[in-house]
């Protein structure tokens, strides 16, 4: 291998400089081709009139050498066009070289040869003669051409002293070029050997020092060193302008930094260090450790510098510490990374919870795309609805858990103020952030799982409307720049994944409500209670009250019974404080040295609950003139409700009792209109409205009701009061009826079946438009249920209507189990 040292050890040298002459034989030679050993040279171009050390150490290099030392000591040196170290065919050399003798030959301890050679002059290679063992070339000399007239003696002037003007700056911007070369450059008359005296001390590639070695015309070359100068010098002044500006920056700092290191020292000495100046300088080091944003940070030390020119008693010293607190305290960067293992997280749903298979599919999907485009998904906004006990936040919990993120939870029940969500502004005495922000510090990452309870609950006053100021917390294009009044600068929201929770969707805001994606969470099956407390409800309760499954067994009997009569819910929670109840009675009796039996059937519930607290099913003993079951949805999923109309001698009023809204209200009137414009197609003498008072009444009085779904239970029972004929007891029934006896779809289909199958009743009539919704209720309810799908009245008084021979229920379009 051959190769140039660094400049500052081996510079390169002309024969005017101070070296041994005697070192070098330089043979005689007429302009002939000649036929000499080549050495390959890797990233060094040597150029003629020019001494420069080579290091010698591949195997063919030095048999080149040896045959130079043998003969007259002229050695053809050629760069590599790549640096390739051994087995390289002729084809990776350059075409033009350099004639050189080789001078002192020293051999160094690692095996390799340093030699000091001089250039002579430019040579083409015409053919190569041998590859093996080394390379060797017939050669032919290259000469340059003299200025032929004073015109072009006055341009090489020119030139040459463009290029050593730009060479002085080139020499003055580079830490690497010694001022002498300059010198040595301005004694050079030559033009072609100024040229390749400047290629040869300025770093260029190989590849420019190569173009400049090929251009045998003196002003070519010149002309291609000046564009090389100008690029280079371009690099070198950027170069040094930046590196002046960072040096600058830091001089600044250790300046700053030394003076108040002495001022610390003065006033230690002096004992004057005020605690106001040593608290500010602990907030300046917990800034300078946190990493936030730029804003942030210029935010801060506006901050800073205002607290470090108060007075300590000043009262906005306090105001301005806490601020600063807040802003260090904040997750601005920090996170937590996401587990996106989706079978490690379908485990964790499923073991923490039954059943909700929507739920669980939406946060597989979220992770799985978060899993390919995480840099393109923006966070959803989840919002659970359902009834109370079913499990809406401790399914926030487990999606935390499933995706490796922090969870924390705030709710939202009964709050007012706005400031609740934005903060108050620092004018005000003992400001705070919002409750936004706080939970966010309390996260200390920037992509909790933040659940947000009872968002159906929150009331607006004088104070503010807080679900407005939700509207911007709860957009993915909105919340990466937060607004809190207290903070004075944006935060982003945009990795959070917010999920809400409520009972009912009617009275969330429809903005509010447009901007979140509605997942429901129905109302338990019967079964689906009995294996959510075989799996989690009683060892859970076994486990707080310090029992073993060796102590306590409640059996599946047992279990289902405790379901039946003594909890009606949607949820499991009642369910859960029986189980406790229970557990509780049986830890008693074991400490206090008893030894109760340990198997709780059915027949025991009494002994340790009391006598039962409802009855199992609503249905009616005997079908009934005037009373007609419906179904209504409340916070508990759905509920069997009975209609009652009586009529009496009277002056034709109708009277509606049991805190009937205006909806349905409405509803009691369209089916007064319809029975009463189709009194003589039903058997009604018309001139009985006139001579009759109409009550209709739903009992629990104490329980507001309203909706348009008991249209046609009130009409059913109206008609059955008006016909004295009996409602069949064992059909429920749900739809919005219109004056001419149409039949519009309804909402709650699900929550009105699981009710149907919670009281016993398999018969179930609804609109026919409401045959899509079939595919919400679970099959197992379905496969109990025979619904019937109806569009107009006529349609459902044939079936409902008693007063002979039952008719079957065989104008169902629905059946269960489909």
């Amino acid at each position: 291998m051959a190769h140039q040292g660094e400049f500052e050890q081996f510079p390169f040298m002309s024969f005017d400089d101070d070296f041994d002459e005697d070192e070098f034989i330089v043979p005689e030679s007429e302009d002939v081709i000649l036929e000499l050993p080549l050495i390959p040279l890797l990233d060094t171009v040597v150029f003629p009139h020019m001494v420069a050390p080579l290091f010698v150490g591949r195997e063919h290099s030095l048999k080149a050498l040896d045959e130079a030392l043998e003969g007259d000591r002229t050695v053809l040196l050629v760069a590599q066009k790549e640096p390739v170290e051994e087995d390289f065919p002729s084809s990776m050399l350059y075409g033009i070289g350099t004639e050189a003798v080789v001078g002192r030959v020293l051999r160094m301890p690692d095996g390799s040869t340093s030699m000091l050679v001089q250039g002579q002059r430019r040579l083409r290679i015409s053919e190569f003669l041998q590859e093996q063992p080394h390379f060797r070339a017939r050669v032919v000399p290259l000469y340059e051409e003299e200025p032929e007239d004073e015109e072009d003696s006055l341009a090489t002037e020119a030139l040459m002293r463009a290029v050593l003007a730009l060479f002085e700056k080139t020499v003055k911007f580079s830490r690497n070029l010694p001022d002498d070369a300059y010198v040595a450059a301005l004694n050079i008359e030559d033009p072609g050997a100024l040229a390749d005296f400047i290629a040869s001390t300025v770093p260029f590639p190989v590849e420019k020092r190569q173009t400049i070695l090929e251009a045998i015309a003196p002003m070519e070359r010149l002309q291609k060193m000046a564009i090389f100068l100008a690029q280079e010098l371009d690099v070198l002044e950027l170069e040094n302008k930046i590196h002046t500006e960072v040096q600058k920056e830091v001089d600044r700092s250790q300046r700053e930094y030394f003076l108040r290191e002495q001022m610390k020292a003065i006033q230690r000495e002096l004992g004057q260090e005020d605690p106001l100046s040593q608290e500010v300088n602990e907030l300046r080091e917990k800034i300078a450790a946190r990493t936030m944003p730029p804003a942030v940070v210029k935010k801060a030390e506006e901050e800073l510098s205002r607290l470090a020119l108060m007075n300590i008693a000043a009262p906005e010293v306090s105001v301005i510490r806490t601020y600063l607190d807040w802003l260090i305290a904040l997750p601005w960067t920090e996170r937590t990374e996401d587990c996106l293992d989706l079978i490690e997280a379908a485990q964790v749903l499923e073991r923490n919870h039954y059943g909700l298979p929507k739920v669980k599919e939406r946060i597989l999907e979220f992770m799985a795309v978060r899993k390919l485009a995480p840099e393109k998904m923006k966070s959803p906004i989840l919002c659970f609805i359902g009834p109370p006990g079913v499990g809406k936040t401790s399914l926030g919990r487990s999606i935390a858990e499933a995706l490796g993120r922090k969870f924390v939870r705030i709710s939202l029940g009964g709050v007012h103020d706005e400031a609740e969500i934005r903060g108050h502004r620092r004018t005000y005495i003992g400001a705070l952030p919002g409750r936004i922000l706080q939970t966010m510090r309390q996260a200390a990452t920037v992509n909790p799982v933040f659940m947000m309870d009872e968002v159906d609950k929150i009331g607006s006053d004088f104070r503010g409307d807080p679900s407005a100021a939700l509207l911007e917390v709860l957009d993915p294009e909105l919340n990466n720049e937060f607004s809190d009044h207290y903070l004075e600068v944006s935060y982003d929201l945009s990795g959070v994944l917010f999920i809400t929770t409520g009972n009912l969707v009617d009275p969330i805001p429809p903005a509010l409500r447009d901007r979140m994606e509605l997942i429901e969470l129905p109302g338990y099956t019967e079964d689906e209670k009995l294996e959510i407390a075989r799996r989690f409800l009683v060892p859970k309760q076994l486990e707080q009250n310090g029992l073993t499954p060796e102590l306590l067994h409640l059996t599946e009997a047992a279990l289902r019974q405790m379901i039946r009569i003594y909890t009606y819910e949607a949820g499991v929670r009642n369910l859960e404080r029986s189980i406790g109840s229970i557990c509780r009675k049986m830890a008693r009796a074991i400490a206090e040295g008893r030894h109760p039996h340990r198997t709780v059937g059915p027949r025991a519930l009494h002994r340790y609950l009391g006598p039962p607290r409802f009855a199992y099913g609503k249905i009616e003993a005997e079908d009934q003139v005037g009373v007609a079951t419906g179904v209504a949805v409340t916070d508990a999923g759905g509920d069997i409700m009975s209609v009652e109309v009586n009529v009496m001698e009277g002056k034709g009023n109708l009277t509606l009792t049991g805190q009937l809204g205006d909806v349905m209200q409405e509803s009691a009137q369209a089916a007064l209109t319809y029975a009463r414009s189709n009194a003589a197609q039903l058997g009604i003498e018309v001139k009985r409205f006139e001579q009759l008072d109409i009550h209709i009444h739903i009992p629990e009085g104490a329980v507001p009701k309203d909706g348009p779904s008991a249209g046609i239970s009130i009409a059913s029972a109206l008609i059955s009061a008006l016909t004295q004929r009996p409602v069949r007891r064992d059909v429920v029934l749900t739809g919005e009826i219109t004056l001419r006896g149409r039949i519009l779809p309804i909402g709650g289909v699900k929550e009105k079946a699981l009710a149907t199958h919670r009281a016993g009743i398999r018969n179930l009539l609804m609109p026919k438009k409401n045959e899509p919704d079939l595919e919400e209720i679970p099959r197992n309810v379905l496969r109990h249920l025979d619904i019937t799908l109806v569009d107009r009245m006529e349609e459902v008084l044939p079936i409902v209507l008693g007063g002979g021979e039952r008719p079957p229920l065989d104008t169902r379009k629905g059946k269960g189990g489909m």
